[in-house]
């Protein structure tokens, strides 16, 4: 069962919705290749989302991200 991390209000000069456009840009491009980098941003981009309400609305990009990124560290594994 996933774990949930309660993070507080950071704020960010920049709209939510264009952070969340920037989480699902990044769920949508990313790549076996880019992966880490782009769940770390993403991560970094929740972060910045001051309200946690707002923060929920990314869950299914950030679920999706980390999906993805597990998958994908499973297959590099030489079996």
């Amino acid at each position: 069962m996933a774990r949930k991390i309660i993070l507080n209000e950071v704020p960010d000069a920049r709209p939510v919705a264009e952070i969340l456009a920037e989480i699902r840009a990044l769920y949508f491009k990313t790549s076996s290749k880019t992966i880490e980098r782009d769940f770390d941003r993403a991560i970094d981009l929740l972060k910045s989302i001051p309200l946690p309400e707002d923060r929920q609305r990314a869950t299914v990009f950030m679920d999706g991200l980390a999906e993805m990124r597990k998958d994908w560290k499973r297959r590099k594994r030489p079996t």
